[in-house]
């Protein structure tokens, strides 16, 4: 599903009131009549509303809701604020007229001074102040109401956007004037900002209503910014020949682990292998040569010259795609072998956990990253390796920004790992994952993914679909998983195990 901009969602608008033959005040009565629908679901005729209307396109939205809601017995109390430094919009000034229509409708408009009602826990409060159309921060009167707002306990619903909050980057909005929304309905799909974190306050739950929006200026319409659904790995997945080998389905050179460290190797090389790689090598210290024959006896296991870490990094054989990072350590010895490794291999690779750790000790091996390779830090991976510390206050936006630019610098897709997952490319496209919960935030969990996307490249998928699918099939198999043993209780094994359920479940209509 693309996501688009703010920009990118008036052109639909248009686009969409010219081949429907409508005006915009007839798509505004398709957006309210949603919103209402779902306000009536979840409230009855006797419930205390309070909607707050701007003088723009929102405040039309949120005053065409109340003449609805209206309409079906409810008591809204409306304010709508039409001060002297602003005017109503066209459409909103069309509703306000359609409002006044209805008689005896509690209506106050204010257009100077303004004494807010009173508000308490049990009362709904329906924000409409000013939607996508913001274009900078909150400011004079406006802050006080939303702060009143903020503090007095009741629901919030918003319509469109949580007052103050921007659609794409909030580098410059004012987080203590930014409604904090317990429900926000959204139209037509969700906004940038609403994947990042730190928002997450503002947003509270989210629904995305649909009003019917020309799917031809959809389709038709560009988006750098996609979020992955089932039904887009399930087009993708490929079925297997029923003549093919084990080198058919490809081969994976997983350099990983070190002492102690030897579970990540095996959670790795076991994610490959369930994913449908043919033959996984591992390389790892002469120590391990047990514990990964033991645990993963369908893997081959090189041994390293050291008994403790990764001291050398040679491929003696041609390999489908090489991936090294899990459980290495950053011991000299293997910052050494990684910086050779990545100074001398020049295929594109997967690099994950420790080898970023490795590259972090000496940030100028990021230049000797082979072109087109995949990284997959977590946050604070991430932060080391592009040298923010965590203290900075660094946010989720900061860091897919800086990202997006990382990616283009140094020809490299960066999977950027957290609760919504965001593969970066450098041709600018980001892919934010729908699936996983946060039992997955658990030891092993990036290991086995290291292993699905890797193995998904060494059967043949071109790299840049393996991460998006990859990190969709890895949530997914993290959600089946949570249905059995609870989020709480979810252990890396188990991502593994749900694997095969997960791309069961995908290819099933």
């Amino acid at each position: 599903m693309k996501i688009f901009t703010n920009e990118a969602l008036r052109k639909i608008d248009n686009e969409t009131i010219a081949a429907d033959g409508i005006s915009r005040l007839d798509l505004m009565e398709r957006a309210a009549s949603a919103v209402t629908f779902e306000i009536m679901s979840r409230w009855r005729i006797a419930q205390r509303m309070i909607i707050f209307a701007g003088p723009g396109n929102n405040g039309g939205d949120a005053l065409a809701v109340a003449r609805m809601l209206y309409e079906q017995g409810y008591q809204p109390e409306v304010y709508l604020f039409n001060i002297k430094s602003s005017h109503l919009s066209e459409c909103c000034a069309a509703n306000r007229k359609r409002l006044l229509e209805m008689g005896d409708i509690d209506f106050t408009e204010i257009v100077d001074n303004f004494t807010p009602p009173e508000l308490s826990a049990s009362d709904v409060v329906i924000d409409g102040l000013f939607g996508s159309g913001l274009h900078s921060p909150l400011k004079g009167g406006y802050t006080s109401l939303v702060q009143y707002i903020n503090n007095s306990e009741a629901y919030i619903v918003a319509i469109d956007m949580p007052s103050g909050l921007f659609c794409e980057w909030n580098e410059g909005s004012d987080r203590r004037n930014i409604i904090r929304a317990d429900l926000t309905l959204t139209f037509a799909s969700k906004r940038l900002s609403f994947f990042f974190s730190e928002n997450a306050e503002f947003i509270g739950q989210c629904v995305v209503l649909d009003i019917e929006l020309s799917p031809k200026a959809i389709a038709s319409t560009p988006a750098d910014y996609y979020l992955v659904e089932k039904e887009d790995v399930r087009e993708m997945l490929q079925p297997l020949d029923p003549f093919i080998n084990k080198y058919d389905n490809g081969t994976l050179y997983l350099i990983a682990g070190s002492y102690g460290m030897m579970g990540a190797a095996i959670l790795a090389a076991r994610g490959a292998q369930r994913i449908g790689a043919g033959l996984v090598t591992v390389h790892g210290p002469a120590s391990a040569n047990t514990i990964m024959q033991t645990a993963c006896p369908e893997a081959l296991f090189e041994a390293d010259q050291s008994d403790v870490c990764t001291t050398s990094i040679n491929c003696k054989h041609r390999f489908s795609v090489i991936a090294l990072g899990p459980g290495m350590g950053t011991s000299d010895e293997t910052i050494d072998a990684v910086d050779h490794f990545l100074k001398n291999y020049r295929k594109p690779c997967l690099l994950d956990a420790d080898a970023l750790n490795c590259i972090a000790k000496r940030p100028m091996l990021l230049r000797s990253i082979p072109k087109g390779s995949i990284i997959t830090p977590h946050t604070g991976e991430f932060d080391r390796l592009f040298r923010r510390s965590v203290a900075d206050g660094v946010t989720d936006e900061e860091r897919l920004k800086r990202a997006i630019s990382a990616s283009k610098t140094y020809n490299i897709t960066i999977v950027l790992k957290g609760h919504y997952t965001m593969t970066v490319r450098p041709d600018g496209k980001v892919y934010i994952n729908s699936s996983g919960n946060p039992g997955m935030a658990t030891a092993g969990s990036g290991d086995i993914l290291t292993g699905v996307i890797s193995g998904l490249i060494a059967q043949g998928y071109s790299p840049d679909t393996s991460v998006w699918m990859g990190v969709y099939i890895h949530g997914h198999a993290g959600d089946l998983a949570a249905t059995k043993q609870g989020e709480q209780s979810l252990i890396a094994s188990d991502i593994i195990n749900h694997l095969g359920p997960a791309i069961l479940d995908i290819k099933r209509q």
